[in-house]
C-alpha cells in the first residue's frame, strides 16, 4: 500500500492508495481542488464545508452526465450492430439469389448452345 500527500483548498491530506496510482490519485485530487478553487472564485468566501460539498455536487453531475452519455451511446452502437448485422444478413440473401440468377442463365445458356449445336449437326448431317 502506498501513500500520497495532497493538498486541497490550501489543507493537505495524506491518502493511501494501491501501488502504481499515485499519480492518478494526485490527478484526481488536483482535479477536484481546481474545482473547490473555481467554486472559491465564482460564489467568494463561503464555509469550506460548503465549499466542498458544492464541488462535490458539481463534478457528481459531471459524472451523472457522462455515464448517461455513455449509455446513449452504448444503446446508439447496439443499434449501428444491428442495422450492420441486418445488412450483412440482406447482403447474403441478395448474393444468394444473384448465384442462382447467375447458375440458371449458365444453365440455359449451356441449353442453348447444345441445341444450336444439335441443329447444326442435323443440317450438316442432310447435306
Amino acid at each position: 500500500m502506498s501513500q500520497v500527500t495532497v493538498t486541497i483548498a490550501g489543507r493537505t491530506y495524506r491518502i493511501a492508495c494501491a501501488e502504481g496510482e499515485e499519480r492518478h490519485l494526485e490527478g484526481l485530487a488536483a482535479s477536484y481542488n481546481a474545482r473547490v478553487e473555481e467554486m472559491r472564485a465564482t460564489f467568494g468566501q463561503v464555509d469550506d464545508m460548503r465549499l466542498h460539498v458544492m464541488a462535490a455536487i458539481a463534478q457528481a453531475d459531471e459524472l451523472h452526465e457522462a455515464r448517461k452519455r455513455i449509455t446513449a451511446l452504448a444503446e446508439e452502437v447496439a443499434m449501428l450492430n444491428s442495422v450492420h448485422i441486418y445488412r450483412d444478413e440482406r447482403l447474403e440473401q441478395i448474393e444468394a439469389r444473384l448465384a442462382e440468377g447467375i447458375q440458371r442463365a449458365a444453365e440455359r445458356i449451356e441449353e442453348l448452345a447444345r441445341s444450336l449445336n444439335g441443329a447444326g449437326q442435323v443440317e450438316a448431317g442432310s447435306r
